[in-house]
């Protein structure tokens, strides 16, 4: 059952980078009516909403686009900042959703933030000491082990409502502003669905690895 588990949990991870790395390169290569990049449309976004500070930066890597809280940034990766594909729209106006959560104060994303310290420790210290449990025999050591993979989990619950909701904010950005017409809004939607069945996956394969290191405790007690 430990194995079928563990299996299960690959499976769903494979999956998930397929589906979004699938759906990535179809959009990828649907130019944009508008001919904008990332870069034009997460600026305008920026500043139709009152965030001119906010930074813009181009990152190394594909797909490693993210916010940046602490220095207010939007940091595309080098294809999302400089194409003008539905798939650079998609991403962009996601990113700028965050700092539009950030400028609101939405409470998901200030939970998130708080946990990020904790989470760092967790997926560090986790998996030794259970390591460390198991070799000493120490019962106890390997409960701690289980509550730190709980505090992953935890922290990706709370991610669903922050994704989920910056990709409504970025649509609806995309859509008011008229950077894409009705049709490719569609394809918009797609990729941004695909990018959150990620985080869907990532609760999915931590609620498996708690109950599998569960099972293990349970049956060593």
């Amino acid at each position: 059952m430990y194995n079928l588990i563990f299996f299960i949990t690959i499976a769903i991870t494979l999956a998930s980078q397929a589906y979004i790395s699938n759906t990535y390169q179809k959009t990828k290569k649907i130019a944009s009516k508008s001919s904008l990049s990332g870069y034009e449309v997460a600026r305008r976004i920026l500043d139709t909403n009152g965030l001119q500070s906010v930074q813009i930066e181009k990152v190394a890597g594909e797909l490693s686009d993210h916010y940046d809280p602490a220095n207010k940034k939007v940091c595309l990766s080098e294809d999302i900042y400089e194409n003008t594909s539905l798939a650079s729209i998609s991403v962009a106006s996601h990113e700028c959703g965050h700092a539009l959560q950030d400028k609101d104060g939405f409470a998901f994303l200030r939970i998130r933030r708080s946990m990020v310290p904790l989470v760092n420790f967790a997926s560090r210290a986790g998996y030794f000491i259970i390591l460390i449990s198991v070799v000493m025999s120490l019962m106890k050591l390997f409960w701690i082990g289980i509550l730190l993979e709980a505090v992953i989990l935890l922290f990706q619950i709370v991610t669903l409502p922050v994704e989920f909701d910056a990709s409504r904010r970025a649509l609806n950005q995309i859509s008011d502003l008229k950077m894409v017409e009705k049709e490719e809004h569609q394809n918009c939607k797609k990729m941004l669905t695909a990018a959150a069945f990620t985080y869907v996956a990532a609760v999915a394969t931590a609620i498996l690895e708690v109950l599998r290191l569960l099972m293990i405790a349970r049956r060593n007690d």
